[in-house]
């Protein structure tokens, strides 16, 4: 299967590699081109533009930062929708809101296109294990043709039924995920300033209920000081933001999220939003200073 993919930040190179991996015949374009060259050498063709992928690819996917961004790679001056025809399939599989992507999807539409969003569960390294859980839905028949390529990239996909439902459920879940860490952050906080071992803490929490792989896996890097940007804290911050949105749109009360998306946003104001999204650590601890000892690679 020929496709094309726009989009090669941390999340998107990986999918992108494992659609190669897995046999895929993979155009990629990116706004920094740059980016192309290490999966042109991996075998992908590099495409002018998002049209120019569109018109040569059936079925495109795509992996972008933000609302603006995915809609700008859509609507504007050589973006998708100028070679969107009848035959041609988009799946974008960015995290936005359901009226962003409920926008792009009557834009495809109403053009003959097919379209699905398909955000996705997981950060770096499920992403280059091939190990996302994808969150689809829209056209039907579109989902059941790419499920290789889901394949190829995730280890679930799930179809939510109409546009909307896909980015509202990633931005729930992505809520519960920014909130538990912030909680966790609070927890080590307070460990450290009442004398207790923050290592041991982490070790009574993996042994009960409560332990989980999040914990697991980012516990040992934030008492490093370490936090390598699997899940960058501004694109965390941002899907607190929408996820509130959602809360408002619905009438749900949401304290807690609001109190945790106040804190990604002062990580942010400390300079702290390219790091992974546990450096909100350094927010909740009130560490202002410990910026310059973070490390940002593994």
């Amino acid at each position: 299967m020929e496709v094309g993919f726009l989009g090669l930040g941390i999340m998107g190179t990986a999918m992108a590699r494992n659609l190669i991996k897995h046999g895929f015949n993979v155009t990629v374009w990116n706004r920094t081109p740059a980016k192309c060259e290490e999966l042109v050498k991996e075998g992908a063709a590099h495409g002018r533009n998002p049209a120019d992928i569109v018109k040569k690819c059936n079925i495109t996917f795509a992996m972008l930062a933000d609302p603006d961004v995915a809609l700008s790679v859509v609507f504007d001056e050589n973006g998708v929708l100028e070679q969107i025809t009848s035959s041609k399939g988009y799946v974008d599989m960015s995290t936005v809101d359901s009226i962003t992507s409920s926008k792009i999807s009557k834009a495809v539409t109403e053009k003959g296109g097919r379209f699905v969003e398909a955000p996705v569960s997981g950060s770096k390294k499920p992403a280059e294990d091939g190990a996302l859980v994808i969150l689809a839905a829209g056209d039907k028949l579109l989902y059941e043709e790419v499920i290789p390529a889901f394949n190829a990239m995730g280890k679930k996909s799930f179809y939510l039924g109409d546009v909307g439902n896909g980015a509202k459920m990633k931005l729930v879940v992505n809520m519960i995920m920014g909130s538990m860490m912030t909680a966790f952050s609070e927890g080590l906080a307070v460990a450290d300033k009442a004398g207790l071992s923050q290592q041991t803490l982490l070790d009574i929490l993996d042994l009960g209920a409560i332990g989980n792989g999040m914990f697991r896996l980012k516990g040992p890097t934030m008492l490093q000081h370490s936090f390598p940007p699997a899940f960058p804290l501004k694109h965390q911050q941002k899907d607190m933001r929408l996820a509130l949105a959602l809360g408002d749109e619905v009438a749900q009360p949401m304290p807690v999220a609001a109190v945790s998306n106040e804190l990604y946003k002062k990580a942010r104001s400390l300079g702290l939003e390219d790091h992974d999204f546990s450096a909100v650590y350094h927010a909740v601890s009130e560490k202002h200073d410990a910026t310059n000892g973070i490390q940002t690679n593994t």
